[in-house]
């Protein structure tokens, strides 16, 4: 059903293809995926202990 509604906006024999096949679905998966694990990734980094430099002696 999304297929469908979401390749209707797009053109041409690409657009079809999307909404045919549901492959759209996939990519949009894998881009929530990726930019889920880089915000975790930055989340931790920024989480983390820092060293303490000593200053002055």
């Amino acid at each position: 059903m999304y297929g469908r509604v979401i390749g209707v906006g797009t053109t041409g024999a690409g657009g079809a293809t999307l909404a045919a096949t549901g492959l759209w679905l996939n990519s949009m998966a894998m881009v929530v995926t990726a930019t889920t694990l880089v915000a975790a990734g930055v989340a931790l980094f920024k989480l983390a202990p820092r060293r303490r430099t000593v200053t002055g002696r």
